[in-house]
């Protein structure tokens, strides 16, 4: 790749930053990627740029020098979580810290949702859910987005991991005072866990990681589905507000753009947790959104992300554009 046009696709999250490579000759595909393992700070404005840039161009340059030589690099394209609404100052600050150092021409900045939704679906109007800890549903018809919930643990987010393990550990507590609506299967796994059940709000209430906490659960509650009426309910219940949120943004066959089939596509670390989770889900989808294909996700938010960095740099983008959920910079004589 001497010399030779090429681009980067950003994921940055609360696990870090992942970086991703690719050349105009070879379509959107990956050919070398880095990540870190430090997620960028938030300060004063929101996700901070100085921070964010720190991290990026390092790992820019080492994939440059890996790829064989300098390179050109033609665009870029960054998902972060955050970017709704923490996206401010690196609106304001990265485009021009990218063309100086690199000189990106073309940068386009995305909800996290955003390339979630074209790494699992490409550019088709549809929904995706995205669920592991949280959950969030965003969908298009190509001339605008919309998203449901996404809101975090206490306010929303209904359905994903931390729901999930908190109803169950709510079934296990029940059972363990005796009250209506308990699991001793569930109680049984919470003290393997967690040590005696009297213990765990200590346990539980001091940390500040407490939705990675719960959603830990989350699989023993898949684990005792099978057998257990009680966690059964819980997915099933999980399975409806993931299906509910889908419906709130997937676009209605006659209101996309060329009167295609929207689909639905689930992706996340939630979702491997198998059928216990997925039969519930396929069922609701079925009833309440029969106009909708389910499709198996393509890719990832990293894919996503290489995919609208190589449709700017040969200016091909044909996602909606919004202030929030995704924009596109561009520095002259591009």
């Amino acid at each position: 790749m001497t010399d030779a046009p090429c681009f980067l696709g950003v994921d940055s999250g609360g696990s870090g930053m992942r970086v991703a490579i690719g050349g105009l000759d070879g379509g959107a595909g990956s050919l070398l990627s880095v990540s870190s393992k430090e997620p960028v700070r938030t300060g004063a404005r929101g996700i901070d740029a100085a921070h964010f840039t720190e991290q990026l161009l390092p790992m820019a340059r080492e994939l440059l020098a890996r790829a064989g030589g300098e390179g050109r690099v033609t665009a870029v394209a960054v998902g972060a979580a955050g970017m709704a609404t923490l996206g401010d100052d690196l609106r304001d600050r990265l485009p021009a810290a990218l063309h100086e150092d690199l000189g990106v021409r073309r940068l386009a900045l995305a909800a996290d949702a955003v390339t979630a939704y074209v790494g699992a679906l490409g550019v088709r109007p549809g929904a995706v859910v995205a669920a592991g800890t949280g959950m969030i549903a965003i969908g298009t018809d190509l001339t605008s987005w919309h998203r449901a919930d996404g809101w975090g643990h206490l306010l929303g987010d209904s359905g994903g991991g931390a729901w999930i393990g908190r109803a169950g550990l709510d079934a296990a507590m029940r059972a363990f005072d005796g009250r209506r609506g308990g699991s001793k299967a569930l109680l049984a796994r919470a003290e393997e866990l967690f040590g005696p059940a009297q213990q765990l709000p200590g346990q539980l209430y001091p940390r500040t990681d407490r939705p990675a906490v719960l959603a830990s659960f989350a699989p023993e509650v898949a684990r005792c589905a099978p057998d257990d009426p009680v966690a059964d309910a819980i997915l099933r219940d999980a399975a409806r507000h993931i299906v509910e949120a889908a419906a709130a943004v997937c676009p209605a066959p006659d209101a996309t753009s060329q009167g295609e089939r929207p689909e639905a596509a689930l992706t996340g670390g939630l979702f491997k947790m198998g059928d216990a989770l997925l039969r519930p889900v396929r069922a609701e989808l079925a009833e309440h959104l029969p106009h909708v294909r389910l499709a198996t996700a393509a890719g990832d938010p990293l894919d996503g992300a290489l995919r609208i960095a190589a449709d700017i740099a040969a200016d091909r983008l044909r996602l909606p554009l919004d202030p929030r959920m995704l924009t596109v910079h561009l520095r002259d004589g591009s």
